[in-house]
């Protein structure tokens, strides 16, 4: 059930994915008018970028569409990109859209125009723009969320067999298989879609072998046929230790290496073909990336082993006592991994609140804190269970009395045979046998407690909780691969900064934000006048759909908070509007998810601020919108 609340959320909230590459330039520029036709349009990224069969589509004064050339790399920089125009263009206002694959693997898209000659006495309107189709986006999201709990699994299983030592593996092959098939059937689901997620197309297209074929050809197309090699190799691996694992023994160590072999490439096809393999440091990016995910999937994976154990058999304190500091290093690394990345991806503090990576960034640190708390929870009552289960018993031996502290299982006892003799621990030797040294005779019966003794209430008690807090740990592990997953499809910080400052260099538009002053006389006894500023932020402000921010503030600059706000926008050239805005209070600003400007032009903004029941006032503002 949470795990399909989870894969819910992710398909109607992701929201569209961002990538790191920004237009720099283009030529012709945006909105220019040229004496003659041009050659070919240029465009230069931010960044190297990948070129699909319609990377540009350019229409006519009439909205017909013009036939170009193939596009290509201008003077072989993959930073740019390049389409060849007929010789007899025409004169008028022309549209380009563009779409081209950023190098850390997501899609972005534009359009603009320009004119030849003269513009067109009626603009043709935009094409839509939108960077990915939102049903193939939400399952693209699906299917990554999938690919890292499956890694988690399958890596965690493996690292909590091989360090921790369980005297009895058995019960984790479950995990072990559903982590390998999970990963593998994630990673054929992504391959199919990654052609349609370039393309922004619809689901139905994951089966066209030419977008297929084209997808091979890429490097996150690379990368998902390098984790399915890897994932052949690990079937193999699983294979050849399947008898070991079905007698529950421990593998072997050549096995141990070759499996920690495997995991590294696994967790190398997630940094080399997404953020880690962009952007300033990529060295130490992709190794800092593959040690986060290799310390995430321990953690993680071993929480589930652990808790499967908890339910399917008797787990000796050591077992836990091993993971125990298993996780302490798992989380040592993650945190130490997870400010370096948290530092390069945002780039300024600001940019923690100010970006939705950063405010992301901030739910994940919350889950992460949660699961820490979690954590330390089950390390007291491990330790507490520990302490209540040593048990002294009297071994008669040569007329010597010798002690042994015997620990028992966290996880109760197995009927029947006596557990720990598996691996030799301390608890079989000594219900075994009294040491040979000794010289004493054989006491099977005296070293423990029968088989499936009855617990004390309190150590019931203890057990029942540390379940519980290893389930909660769990729970919350899944949350944060949530958010792990929306990050890695969200544009970073520091490239929000670098794309914004691209586009303003290179002329593009960006958000427009307007400051309206205001001064409220109050007309009521006792009411003093108020007076302050409301900031306005349009995104992107274009023609067509924008996002609206306003906050107010006061004369000291800080937010003030205000019974109603209210703005709307007028085109008086036009005789349009006014057009309410109807904006809502979000809890310390005011906001509209979705304010339709339908025409450039020179807008009127009037903002109305009510601080009382009969106290308020009326400012306006011009606000540029441009196509």
């Amino acid at each position: 059930m949470l795990l399909g609340t989870v894969l819910v959320l992710l398909l109607l909230g992701g929201g569209p994915a961002s990538a790191h590459a920004a237009l720099r330039g283009a030529d012709p520029a945006d909105g220019s008018v040229v004496r003659t036709a041009p050659d070919a349009i240029t465009l230069t990224f931010t960044e190297s970028v990948g070129l699909l069969d319609d990377s540009f589509r350019v229409f006519d004064p009439d909205n017909r569409r013009v036939d170009t050339g193939e596009a290509g790399h201008a003077d072989g920089r993959a930073d740019t990109a390049r389409i060849k125009l007929p010789a007899k263009l025409g004169t008028g206002t022309f549209t380009v859209a563009w779409r081209v694959v950023s190098a850390d693997s997501h899609p972005i898209a534009g359009a603009f125009t320009f004119s030849v000659g003269t513009p067109s006495a009626t603009p043709p309107a935009l094409p839509g723009t939108s960077v990915e189709n939102p049903a193939t986006g939400g399952l693209f999201n699906i299917g990554r969320y999938l690919a890292y709990l499956a890694a988690a699994l399958l890596v965690g299983t493996a690292a909590f067999i091989a360090v921790c030592r369980p005297p009895d593996v058995r019960p984790l092959r479950i995990l072990l298989l559903a982590g390998w098939w999970a990963l593998a059937g994630s990673t054929v689901f992504l391959l199919l879609l990654r052609g349609p997620y370039e393309t922004g197309t619809g689901p139905a297209q994951a089966l066209d072998p030419s977008g297929l074929t084209r997808t091979l050809g890429t490097r996150p197309g690379l990368a998902l046929v390098a984790r399915l090699a890897l994932l052949a190799a690990a079937a193999a691996l699983l294979l050849w230790q399947r008898k070991a694992l079905g007698e529950g023994r421990r593998p072997s160590r050549a096995a141990l290496l070759t499996g920690a072999t495997l995991a590294t490439g696994l967790a190398l096809t997630w940094a080399g073909a997404e953020h880690a393999s962009v952007g300033i440091q990529v060295p130490v990016a992709m190794t800092s990336t593959v040690l986060h995910l290799l310390a995430m999937a321990v953690w993680l994976g071993g929480l589930a082993s652990l808790l499967t154990l908890f339910y399917r058999a008797s787990v000796p304190s050591r077992v836990v006592g091993r993971f125990s500091q298993l996780a302490g290093l798992s989380v040592t690394v993650l945190v130490v991994t997870g400010v370096y990345q948290s530092w390069r991806g945002l780039g300024s503090v600001a940019a923690l609140t100010d970006t939705t990576y950063g405010r992301v960034l901030l739910a994940k640190l919350v889950a992460v804190t949660l699961l820490l708390l979690a954590g330390a929870r089950s390390r007291r009552t491990v330790t507490r269970e520990r302490t209540a289960r040593n048990v002294t018993v009297e071994v008669t031996s040569v007329g010597t009395e010798r002690e042994a502290r015997v620990p028992e299982p966290v996880g109760g006892r197995a009927e029947g045979a006596a557990d720990g003799l598996a691996d030799g621990g301390v608890e079989g030797r000594v219900a075994g046998t009294v040491d040979a040294s000794a010289g004493g005779p054989s006491l099977p019966g005296k070293a423990r407690p029968p088989a499936g003794a009855a617990l004390t209430p309190a150590e019931d008690a203890q057990r029942r909780a540390l379940r519980r807090s290893v389930l909660a740990e769990v729970v919350v592990s899944v949350v944060v691969l949530v958010f792990t997953t929306v990050l890695t499809g969200t544009l970073p910080g520091r490239a929000a900064a670098e794309a914004a400052t691209a586009e303003q260099s290179a002329g593009l538009p960006v958000a427009s934000v307007t400051n309206i002053p205001f001064t409220i006389v109050s007309g009521s006894p006792g009411v003093r006048g108020v007076s302050g500023k409301v900031q306005v932020t349009l995104d992107p402000g274009r023609v067509g759909d924008n996002g609206l921010q306003a906050v107010v503030y006061g004369p000291d600059g800080g937010f003030v908070s205000i019974p109603e706000l209210r703005i709307s926008f007028s085109l008086p050239d036009q005789d349009i509007g006014p057009l309410d805005a109807k904006v809502t209070d979000r809890g310390g600003y005011w906001a509209a998810d979705t304010v339709n400007l339908p025409l450039p032009g020179t807008w009127e903004m009037k903002v109305t601020v009510r601080v009382s029941e009969t106290d308020q006032v009326s400012e306006s503002k011009p606000v540029e919108i441009v196509r």
